[in-house]
């Protein structure tokens, strides 16, 4: 074997080897801070600045949030290392089927067909009429 050859075939395969690394590292995902009431607030308001938050609710492990605002119900849910905004019925959300401590709200849409929550209780006690 030539020894330009060898130089080149050691140069490429350290090449390969290094791109190969770097594509496993890009597969590696970072945490998502869980969610607090000012960072769901923040979120909501920048999906629906038109709208109110009257009752928020975060839930247990931090992975997503339902509020009220006058007839809507808007919900935060964790996708990925963001977060996802829905609007739907009030009526809809307070009637989701609440079991084993998590509310499975249906959103009805191809993408997202389903939210699911983790309160300890629901409906809330401080939930207003």
């Amino acid at each position: 074997m030539d020894k330009a050859f060898l130089i080149q075939f050691t140069g490429s395969m350290t090449a390969v080897a290094i791109l190969v690394a770097l594509a496993a590292l890009a597969r590696i995902g970072r945490p998502s801070p869980g969610l607090d009431e000012a960072r769901a607030r923040t979120l909501l308001g920048e999906d629906f600045p038109d709208r109110n938050i009257d009752q928020l609710w975060i839930a247990r492990e931090g992975r997503g949030a339902l509020a009220r605002s006058g007839a809507c119900a808007l919900v935060l849910i964790q996708v990925g290392d963001g977060y996802a905004a829905r609007r739907l019925s009030w009526g809809q959300a307070s009637s989701a089927m609440f079991r084993n401590g998590r509310l499975n709200i249906r959103l009805d849409e191809m993408a997202a067909p389903r939210a699911v929550l983790a309160f300890d209780n629901w409906p809330p006690k401080d939930l207003a009429a």
